[in-house]
């Protein structure tokens, strides 16, 4: 009965965790939304709510990152975007969470460049898409640019994300 009541207790801890991470990541989103970040050149943006995929990423796991990205990309979706922004979102989320899952699991690289892939992942993932709905692939050739702009948000945002990550572990 006791190694019930543990588990039970577990799991719930475990879903608060998750919601309490879910609500943050729709929180960054909702920032970024208001962050007038235009460099002329549309599609760019700083990926908050990568910080939060990669923190759950590293201190709970990939199963519990890869739900709070997906419900994040959905209800970010239903609340400030339409359906094109999740479908757009959704390539690039997922694209860049498999990238990202194996950087991490199985070459073992660090925080900094799981993100930084993680950036030009997103874009390639949503460049893709685009390319594909508007039946032009010469849409592609804008990759260089969104390469170089997933690179270094996604460097940025890794570097805040180390520096989460070694404090909440010292907790």
């Amino acid at each position: 009965m006791a190694k019930n009541n543990r588990k039970q207790k577990s799991i719930s801890k475990t879903c608060a965790q998750l919601g309490m991470l879910l609500a943050l990541a729709l929180l960054c989103s909702y920032i970024e939304s208001l962050i007038p970040f235009n460099f002329g050149v549309p599609g760019i943006k700083l990926g908050l709510t990568n910080i939060v995929v990669l923190l759950t990423m590293y201190l709970m796991g990939l199963k519990e990152a890869f739900l709070v990205s997906i419900a994040r990309i959905i209800l970010a979706g239903l609340l400030f975007g339409n359906m094109f922004a999740i479908v757009y979102s959704l390539a690039g989320g997922i694209l860049s969470f498999l990238v990202m899952a194996f950087l991490k699991n199985v070459m073992k690289l660090n925080i900094l460049s799981v993100s930084g892939a993680g950036g030009v992942f997103h874009n390639l993932g949503q460049l893709m898409v685009a390319a594909l709905v508007i039946e032009n692939m010469n849409l592609l050739y804008y990759m260089s640019v969104l390469f170089f702009a997933g690179l270094v948000t996604g460097l940025l945002i890794g570097l805040v994300s180390r520096e989460i990550v070694a404090r909440l572990k010292e907790f």
